[in-house]
């Protein structure tokens, strides 16, 4: 098959899971009952709540370590370090990455951080493959997902169409590694839709001592709302554009290596609802049985960290053979769409 840039491979894999906690939970007494259905419909068995105190990088930390001891790998051999981020680290003017590069003792490995919401899981790997190209001394890489949810800000149920989860996973990369061999990442940007998601609290609107409020992500509907102006002609186009560039991203990716999504034994999505994988399927043309729509219930949505998670599910479950080709998929506002393609 076609290659298309830096051989390495995937050498080992690993996570970490706040608490699980039952998805009604999220839900207080006085919810009317209709909100209590419409939350319950979203499929979710549960979710993952991190304890108090608990920070993102913390989580990166603890499964990238996992990750690191599963491989072998002295951590001062490290040579790259990406950790992809889907909400807000612990502090203002700080590099999350540098910060983990330290706790792992990956001291002579160059850090890099991605902030690109839910898709920088997946533009990780590519990121990862442009320094192995860029920097030819560069033999191993670790790459993390991390998510935990700054509560403060951002509602769990309410700020998106997912239920989310405080979580990590890593993956260590190898050059030259055989097994679930990187092929190609593939990425769309769209930046009309880049204000979607856009909360106060930036330079633009600093908090002062005249105005202390903490701002919030208000709910995914009024938002909508909000940046269409109530224009429904203009939102049913963001809608039908989200659905449209799902396919386009992949088919331009299996277009790259030579193949067509027939060959795919599996397309690994971010953790969406359960009718959101229904649609999902029917727009990409293949069984919804051959997505992670059951892990994804079953973990709730952990930001960056969603594809490596079920990807190592689906291998620990046997659920992939060698030579299968796999698609990891993803959404994340700016607006981005990504996919990256793997050999196991």
């Amino acid at each position: 098959m076609t290659t298309t840039g830096p051989n390495f491979g995937v050498l080992a894999t690993a996570h970490v899971l706040g608490a699980p906690a039952p998805v009604s939970g999220l839900l207080g007494p006085d919810v009317p009952e209709a909100a209590r259905r419409a939350l319950l419909a979203r499929g979710y068995r549960r979710y993952h709540r991190a304890p108090d105190g608990t920070g993102v990088t913390d989580l990166a930390v603890e499964a990238a370590t996992r990750a690191i001891e599963k491989a072998g790998v002295e951590p001062g051999r490290i040579d790259l370090l990406v950790l992809a981020l889907t909400d807000l680290s612990e502090y203002l003017y700080w590099d999350a990455a540098a910060a983990v590069q330290a706790r792992l003792g990956a001291h002579r490995a160059e850090a890099v951080l991605l902030t690109q919401a839910c898709s920088c899981g997946v533009v990780a790997f590519d990121a990862v493959a442009g320094k192995l190209a860029t920097h030819p001394a560069y033999r191993t890489a670790v790459l993390v997902g991390a998510n935990r949810v700054c509560e403060p800000y951002w509602d769990r149920a309410e700020a998106g169409t997912s239920v989310s989860s405080d979580g990590a996973a890593a993956a260590v990369l190898v050059r030259d590694h055989p097994h679930l061999r990187w092929r190609v990442t593939e990425v769309l940007t769209d930046g009309r839709y880049a204000g979607l998601m856009r909360m106060p609290g930036g330079t633009a609107h600093p908090f002062t001592p005249a105005d202390p409020a903490i701002p919030t992500v208000g709910r995914l509907a009024d938002r909508t709302a909000d940046f269409f102006a109530g224009d429904g002609r203009a939102t049913y186009q963001y809608a039908m554009t989200v659905r449209a560039r799902h396919r386009t991203v992949l088919d331009r990716a299996c277009a790259r290596i030579g193949i067509t999504t027939d060959d795919l034994a599996r397309v690994i999505y971010l953790h969406d609802t359960g009718p959101a994988f229904t649609e999902l399927a029917a727009v990409l043309d293949i069984p919804v049985e051959l997505t992670n729509r059951d892990l994804a219930l079953d973990a709730g949505h952990l930001g960056a960290a969603d594809q490596i998670y079920s990807l190592e599910q689906h291998l620990a479950r046997d659920e992939l053979i060698s030579g299968d080709t796999v698609a990891l998929l993803s959404i994340g506002t700016g607006m981005h769409w990504a996919c990256t393609l793997l050999t196991v």
